[in-house]
């Protein structure tokens, strides 16, 4: 059984044709499942059976951005694990591969543990995917250089924009606990006053107040300002601004603040800049999904590794390895291994 958790990007389903086409492979996997929407397929029994696909379509599906199988935050508990399990167990599913972020790793570990209890001989394989670039013992992720690429490509033609009407230009970049895909706008630097001239990390604490005198600086110096700016800053109690700022915050089923499903922060720190620092010509944007599934921005690099961690999570299955997550790491300039971690 193979399926898609969190957010979507521009490789993942090449991830998923890393599993599929590597368990082809070996005689003694009879069926290849893949679950629609992650865990929450599984108990109502919403799969499909990927082994009457062609390759050839395997292949189609592989380049397409998004989540083929479609994807889910759900959390499973012990009761919804139970009923995972009944499932599994009715279609003699043997090795279960989970493609997503930190919270599918997690919901993976839950199934894992539930199996264990239930003396059910289940190999449960974490194939990481996250635009955030946050994931442990990884130099980074399958999902995040396609992100990035977006990002770069945004704030240089926005920079150039920004030059031809200057003014301030502020846009928020997702990565809740991760500054990666925020810091990569600084790549769109070619000249010393392009843009972005400011950057905002969740890695430090955001003071506003701080904030609004360095855009101010910015301004005089540049006669313009650029301002990339992380989801998810926060305070020096570790309180992200948003959720300060704007009254019902949303959280899904991890119980995480929903940071990019708005565009409050980008248009509340606008206004503090308007009203604070009296400059009228001040636009933000939130970048949001844009940034995970663009089609034109994808690396080449990022398809690449996105299928070798597939195939990587199958080949491991196969050798009797202990439940895990498949994990990168550099060995050199464009070069990388593969472990089981």
């Amino acid at each position: 059984m193979v399926a898609q958790g969190g957010g979507p990007t521009a490789v993942i389903n090449q991830s998923l044709a890393g599993v599929v086409l590597e368990a082809r492979r070996f005689s003694n996997i009879e069926s290849v499942y893949g679950a629609c929407h992650g865990v929450a397929g599984i108990s109502p029994e919403n799969i499909v059976d990927l082994g009457q696909e062609t390759t050839q379509q395997i292949e189609l599906v592989a380049a397409m951005p998004g989540s083929a199988l479609g994807s889910t935050r759900d959390k499973p508990d012990t009761r919804y694990c139970q009923e995972i399990l009944r499932v599994l167990q009715a279609h003699g599913i043997g090795y279960f591969f989970y493609i997503g972020g930190n919270d599918t790793a997690d919901t993976l570990s839950i199934v894992s543990e539930e199996a264990r209890k239930a003396s059910y001989p289940l190999r449960c394989i974490h194939v990481p995917k996250t635009v955030d670039n946050d994931l442990m013992c990884n130099d980074h992720t399958p999902g995040f250089p396609s992100a990035a690429r977006f990002v770069t490509q945004a704030f240089a033609g926005t920079n150039l924009d920004n030059a031809a009407l200057p003014g301030i230009y502020l846009a928020v970049v997702m990565g809740r606990h991760a500054g990666f895909l925020t810091a990569a706008s600084a790549l769109a630097r070619k000249y010393p006053d392009d843009g972005p001239h400011l950057i905002y990390l969740p890695e430090r604490v955001f003071v506003l107040e701080k904030f609004l005198a360095d855009v101010k600086a910015a301004h005089e110096r540049f006669g313009r300002c650029m301002i990339a700016v992380s989801e998810g800053i926060h305070d020096a109690s570790g309180t992200p601004i948003v959720s300060q700022l704007v009254k019902n915050i949303e959280r899904d089923e991890h119980h995480n603040v929903q940071l990019s499903g708005t565009g409050a922060l980008a248009d509340l720190l606008c206004e503090e800049i308007k009203s604070k620092l009296k400059i009228k010509r001040v636009r933000g944007d939130t970048l949001g999904y844009l940034q995970r599934s663009f089609l034109g921005c994808v690396s080449d690099v990022d398809q690449r590794e996105a299928r070798e961690v597939g195939k990587k999570a199958v080949q491991y299955a196969m050798q009797g390895a202990p439940d895990g997550s498949v994990t990168i790491h550099r060995i050199g300039s464009y070069a990388a291994d593969y472990k089981l971690t």
